[in-house]
């Protein structure tokens, strides 16, 4: 049996390298893309395809409900229902508290932390029906121990995990696991295009002395979406080199 996994945000770094190590894994690949983003989305699809890896690729505004319950509705009319779903989407709008524009708190909000609720309520009750789902909720480092000038940030990442325990706890008899990943500093385009300067200051306050892969997440986002991963449920993994124990 092929299952289909959702990937939200999956064209960006690190969910292409989840999408690779799923589709490595067996599984039926969607990756979602912003609207308005559909040459760039169709441009890494074709990438994807020269590395034998066929993902299906599809819009969707992750803040509003009503356009998850499309793409849901979408996708099961075109492939079938969705087993497994990993919320990586994400943003930032960095400023200090005392500067903050609401609109950027709003905008963290709403797509950090309500889009995990808006994807995952349109895919839970079909998992607990079927007796099996993963769902892998793409947290950070920032909300586990704050980071100055992300209050929203580190807020929003924060609440995924309170959001992770508590779902995991109502999939847990029926075969549906909920887990939290909280990466560190990876070494994305995004990171990557820091000033040389400021990356080395990062890696300084690494302990393992540089920056992780999107691999090093992917390969545990597919780890737990395992059949044999049924045991765990609503932890959270931390993967930043030793930045932050807890």
């Amino acid at each position: 049996m092929t299952r289909i996994a959702v990937v939200t945000g999956g064209t960006g770094g690190i969910g292409t390298a989840i999408c690779s190590a799923l589709c490595q894994q067996g599984r039926r690949v969607v990756a979602t893309f912003l609207a308005g983003e559909e040459a760039s989305a169709i441009a890494w699809q074709q990438q994807m395809k020269t590395q034998s890896f066929a993902v299906d690729v599809y819009p969707v505004d992750i803040t509003s409900f009503t356009s998850c319950q499309q793409l849901i509705e979408r996708i099961t009319a075109d492939i079938g229902a969705v087993d497994i779903l990993i919320n990586n989407a994400g943003i930032t709008r960095d400023g200090t508290l005392k500067k903050m524009p609401v609109e950027n708190w709003l905008a963290v909000i709403n797509t950090d932390l309500n889009g995990v609720f808006n994807m995952t309520r349109q895919v839970f009750d079909g998992m607990l029906t079927r007796g099996w789902g993963r769902v892998v909720n793409i947290s950070s480092v920032n909300g586990q121990k704050g980071q100055f000038g992300q209050t929203n940030y580190s807020a929003a990442k924060a609440g995924v995990h309170g959001f992770t325990m508590a779902a995991a706890q109502e999939g847990a008899r029926k075969g549906v696991t909920v887990n939290t990943i909280s990466p560190g500093y990876i070494g994305t385009e995004m990171t990557l295009a820091m000033a040389e300067e400021v990356r080395q200051q990062i890696i300084a306050q690494i302990p393992v002395g540089h920056m992780g892969k999107p691999e090093d997440i992917a390969r545990t986002v597919a780890f737990l979406c395992d059949e044999a991963a049924g045991f765990i449920t609503g932890a959270d993994f931390s993967i930043n080199g030793g930045l932050h124990m807890g």
